[in-house]
């Protein structure tokens, strides 16, 4: 019995000293966290970007692949966060999940988005969006009991996620609605 304890403290020690991860592999993150401003992650660059830094402007966050068909919408997002850049931040999330459609390391990425669509806008480093290994802030995205409005699945490729200014999540936009459409216009006036 005591052994028993003893390896039971043991394990609780080490599993805090790392980071408590959940039984899906995923980060857990806190049920406390109910504002998008409260993440951060790191940029494609391996800088650490802090949403704290965007609180003021409503935020896109939209997860992209460089060879999937909707690609095209890299032109979409970058003419939209240029003309809002006042109101708005695009952020890329690159994601390889979906048919193998983004297959680049980093480097390949940003060359890819800024040589054929003279991206701008900020861009993470390649993350899960879905499944086991989710990151934290699509898991917070994508589930009501965190986001406190809506539960939601990532799809496909340019499934995109707006917040307010204050860091509350407002809306899920499938990959079908592009960035210049009406629908989210509707959500920047």
């Amino acid at each position: 019995m005591k052994n028993k304890l003893l390896t039971i403290l043991t394990l609780t020690s080490i599993l805090s000293w790392l980071g408590f991860r959940s039984y899906t592999g995923s980060p857990a993150i806190p049920t406390e966290i109910k504002n998008f401003h409260e993440f951060s992650i790191k940029d494609i660059e391996g800088k650490v970007l802090k949403f704290s830094s965007l609180k003021g402007k409503k935020v896109l966050l939209v997860n992209v692949a460089s060879e999937c068909g909707y690609t095209y919408q890299y032109e979409g997002l970058q003419k939209l966060y240029a003309a809002n850049k006042e109101k708005l931040v695009v952020i890329g999330f690159p994601c390889n999940q979906f048919a193998g459609q983004e297959p680049g390391n980093a480097e390949e990425i940003k060359t890819f988005c800024t040589s054929k669509y003279s991206i701008t806008f900020p861009m993470t480093e390649k993350i899960e969006v879905k499944g086991t290994d989710q990151h934290p802030i699509y898991q917070w995205l994508t589930q009501k009991a965190l986001n406190g409005v809506e539960d939601t699945e990532v799809k496909w490729n340019f499934n995109k996620y707006l917040i307010d200014e204050n860091g509350k999540y407002l809306h899920y936009f499938g990959s079908k609605v592009r960035p210049e459409s009406e629908e989210i216009a509707a959500f920047l006036k």
